[in-house]
């Protein structure tokens, strides 16, 4: 128990804030945690021993020399010339009282620094009991706790992180999150907890399961302080698509052992992912109609899983217009039906089917099959195709009939982490995957088909999400942030700027944490949870320290965590020189 000084009495003190004069020899500094103590005027009202108690966190420093009146008398004062006295006192935001009696404390009341249990009343550890989740390290050296009941859905889920690129540290900070929670006590059910990260820069995420060479005794020691193996992760599968290249269906990526996703024609279309690359459903009032038409429309053709087309192939039988199929080099099967091998085939199928015969002749106007056109006047048809042609050359490798589909299945995998890399598509290619993916997941999940939890690392939010706009796969985030958590479908979100991301997805996470702001991010209204002293320190941050908030403790938490035990990028991997690496390589 160590005294840093006592309640000011020249300042106001009330039941939620006070300021503390620092006695000489001690200090305060920013989110050092104290308490105070003083007697109730009720004694019976009180704790056993008749007082009250107050904890709180020091979110402001200042020093000034009393009896000072000019800027020039520091001089002066300097050199002894000026009798002053030098002030320290510091401002404390009140975390917690106990008893519950919101009285001011005393001034004169000795003021005590909080460490131990007084550090765990101060933010809450004791209701957390055997639910604290490690997520970091406070300036004062003790571990960070959150309440995993508040990240596993069961009284709150989802994390959002903010944070400038490059600097902030926001894929490494989940990576620790996730590292935490996979081997914590507090998380029970590790067996049935997954994981599906997307990769979104580089290959930075493939070596997840490779040890840091950079990793020192002073990151050991900080693993063991927060009672986490210092290790890298264990069970990782990694999927990337394939490369463009004819031939064999290679993983666009460096990494040997990684497998290929793709989708069949077939799985295409009975599963209605035509609606992922269209990034502008709301740009034209009815295109958003025609897309669904079309959509049940190629679920129809394929049928149900049971008696439908089996893929990977598409048959159609009614393409009656040879000049359009000629040129799309469709081949026949054996029952002689029209046989589609490529998703360029697809789109020439679904033109033929709203446009009309390009054969037609020049006084006839061609007109589409009027079950697919649902109604839509030309310019909606046209527009609907030019949109779906220019998707030919960024999907037409994910998306094929020449081998049967092998997507990404992260729940139904042995592995316990999924990377699905997205980083070499184009833009549209990202939506398509990101979109198919999660609700594949989301829908395993409604189904009762997978009973743990899954964690979905997602950076760059602020494209799939955006606040302004309508897209499908913004529909899923969406249905991800307000349902997930009761399906077991945590959401761990990251962008640089929150403010231009849909405000239901932030709003809805219960752990919300900020590595480095930009200045004029931080003053936005999204932040406006964090007192303003952090907010002026989120624009100073260095990189490694972030500012978490969480729900059951008032006030935000400024911590730091270790370098990552797995490497970060291919540079960072330690070489594994062990027999049994060795051995499985000769063999």
């Amino acid at each position: 128990m160590r005294q840093v000084g006592m309640v000011l009495g020249s300042r106001e003190a009330g039941a939620l804030d006070f300021w503390v004069a620092v006695e000489e020899g001690q200090y305060l500094r920013l989110d050092d945690l104290v308490y105070v103590e003083f007697r109730h005027p009720d004694p019976q009202k009180g704790d056993e021993n008749g007082n009250v108690r107050y904890y709180g966190m020091v979110d402001q420093v200042i020093k000034l020399y009393e009896g000072a009146q000019f800027d020039t008398d520091v001089f002066l004062a300097r050199r002894d010339l000026l009798p002053v006295s030098l002030s320290y006192a510091a401002h404390v935001q009140v975390t917690r009282l106990f008893p519950e009696e919101y009285l001011p404390p005393d001034p004169g009341s000795p003021v005590f620094l909080a460490q131990q249990e007084a550090l765990g009343m101060a933010l809450y550890y004791d209701r957390m009991q055997d639910q604290r989740l490690p997520v970091g390290i406070l300036k004062n050296g003790e571990v960070a706790y959150i309440n995993f009941e508040f990240l596993n859905g069961f009284k709150g889920g989802h994390v959002n992180i903010s944070g400038v690129s490059g600097v902030a540290a926001k894929t490494s900070y989940a990576t620790f999150l996730l590292h935490s929670l996979f081997q914590s006590p507090a998380n029970r059910q590790k067996a049935n907890t997954k994981a599906l990260i997307f990769n979104v820069k580089g290959e930075d995420l493939f070596y997840l399961d490779k040890d840091n060479n950079g990793l020192n005794d002073e990151a050991r020691a900080a693993y063991q302080k927060l009672g986490l193996p210092a290790s890298a992760f264990q069970s990782v599968a990694f999927l990337a698509p394939p490369r463009k290249t004819p031939g064999d269906i290679l993983p666009d990526v460096s990494r040997p052992d990684a497998g290929a996703y793709y989708w069949d024609l077939v799985q295409f279309c009975r599963e209605g992912l035509l609606p992922f690359l269209f990034t502008d459903r709301g740009a034209m009032s009815n295109l958003g109609f025609l897309i669904d038409q079309v959509t049940e429309r190629l679920r129809r053709l394929v049928g149900e899983e049971k008696g439908g087309q089996k893929g990977p192939a598409l048959l159609v039988e009614d393409w009656s217009d040879e000049l359009s199929a000629l040129e799309a080099d469709v081949s026949f099967n054996d029952l002689g039906k029209l046989k589609l091998t490529t998703f360029a085939q697809l789109v020439r199928y679904i033109e033929f089917k709203l446009l009309g015969p390009e054969s037609a002749e020049e006084d006839e106007k061609p007109k589409g099959d009027p079950r697919w056109t649902a109604r839509q006047a030309r310019g909606t048809l046209e527009a609907f195709v030019r949109r779906l042609r220019a998707s030919i050359g960024n999907v037409e490798h994910l998306i094929r009939g020449d081998r049967p589909g092998h997507r990404p299945n992260p729940l139904g995998g042995s592995a316990q982490v999924s990377v699905v890399d997205i980083h070499q598509l184009t833009a549209q290619g990202q939506m398509f995957v990101v979109g198919s993916i999660l609700r594949e997941v989301f829908g395993r999940k409604e189904r009762g088909e997978y009973q743990g939890q899954v964690f979905v690392v997602l950076d760059e939010l602020n494209k799939y999400a955006p606040r302004d706009g309508d897209s499908p796969i913004k529909d899923i985030l969406l249905d991800i942030a307000e349902r997930g958590r009761s399906l077991g479908v945590i959401l761990i979100g990251a962008q640089q700027t929150a403010s231009e991301v849909e405000s239901r997805v932030v709003g809805n996470a219960a752990i919300r944490v900020v590595g480095r702001l930009d200045a004029a991010e931080a003053e936005r209204p999204e932040y406006r949870y964090l007192p303003a002293s952090f907010r002026q320190r989120a624009v100073i941050l260095p990189q490694g320290t972030m500012i978490l908030h969480q729900p059951e403790v008032p006030v935000p938490l400024a911590l730091t965590f270790p370098l990552p035990a797995w490497a970060m990028k291919k540079d960072e991997v330690k070489e594994d020189i062990s027999a049994k690496t060795i051995s499985k390589l000769i063999d």
